[in-house]
């Protein structure tokens, strides 16, 4: 982020932050979505990008006129979120689990019963954050996360983070402690539906255009065998919202180190996939996912 970004973020945290908190939840999530909806309409460079994101994923599908409710609703759901983590982040660990119902628990238990740590991937969908309270109901939870651009929001974060029982595992020089983590039969907590540096990526497909994609996820189920669990999290009735945990399941290597991290990151990424088929209006669409290219489309151009 640029200084003057950053700067325009830590006006915003500190004029928004004390008026989230002092509302009550329900007015402080409606103004949050309120202040989605007028990022729409005057944000043009985020819309665009969104629109175009969209446009990409679903135009073979959907028109235009389709596709711009998507993204007004994408915006309502980030400000809401962005909303909540203010408010929920001054609740007590306790009333913030009041919130949050789960659902498919035992497949969680199940994983962890193999003694192998859990590898829990998702995306940047519906309240993603707020997963950590429950999850730290059924075992040790570290997240992996680089820091924010904008400290004083980083600050916000991390102190939801720690206050929802989650360890964070910093994703610079992550691979040791992600290791040991797993080696103590812990949860780690990874998203891949982010951008990545071509140096740093696998090129996967994701709404039918290749993305670059983070291997971690698969280079460390392939070398310790801990199960992968999707989790995502949906907004219920009443501004609650419940935790889906899918099945634990695990990819075999079946031929090179390289071919079986491209197998393994392509189906993780088509379930995530998936669930933003779903529901489109509960992901991020304002990130540029389809930036990094892989180098012979490069050097066509």
């Amino acid at each position: 982020m640029s200084q003057a970004g950053d700067f325009v973020g830590t006006v915003a945290y500190k004029a928004l932050a004390p008026i989230f908190s002092a509302l009550p939840r329900p007015l402080c999530l409606a103004a949050g979505r309120s202040l989605g909806l007028l990022a729409f309409h005057v944000d043009r460079r985020h819309r665009r990008i969104a629109l175009a994101n969209l446009a990409l994923a679903f135009g073979r599908e959907r028109s235009e006129a389709e596709l711009a409710p998507i993204a007004r609703a994408s915006f309502k759901n980030i400000g809401g979120v962005l909303a909540d983590t203010f408010k929920i982040s001054r609740y007590s660990r306790e009333r913030a689990l009041r919130l949050i119902s789960t659902e498919g628990r035992a497949h969680l238990e199940a994983a962890l019963a193999q003694g192998k740590g859990v590898l829990l991937f998702t995306g940047h969908f519906g309240n993603w954050e707020l997963a950590a309270a429950p999850l730290t109901e059924i075992g040790t939870l570290r997240v992996v996360a680089r820091a924010l651009d904008n400290p004083r929001l980083d600050k916000e974060l991390a102190r939801l983070r720690t206050k929802l029982g989650a360890g964070v595992i910093d994703k610079f020089g992550a691979a040791r402690p992600i290791l040991k983590a797993l080696g103590r039969n812990e949860i780690v907590a990874i998203l891949i539906d982010q951008n990545v540096l071509r140096s740093q990526a696998v090129f996967v497909d994701f709404f039918g255009k290749t993305a670059g994609t983070t291997p971690g996820l698969a280079a460390f189920h392939l070398k310790t065998g801990a199960p992968l669990v999707p989790i995502f999290v949906h907004p219920a009735p009443r501004g609650r919202y419940v935790l889906k945990i899918h099945e634990p399941f695990t990819v075999p290597p079946a031929g090179r180190m390289d071919e079986d991290v491209l197998k393994i990151t392509q189906l993780c990424t088509k379930i995530i996939e998936r669930e933003i088929r779903q529901h489109p209006e509960l992901w991020f669409w304002v990130h540029k996912r389809w930036l990094t290219r892989p180098a012979d489309e490069v050097t066509s151009l």
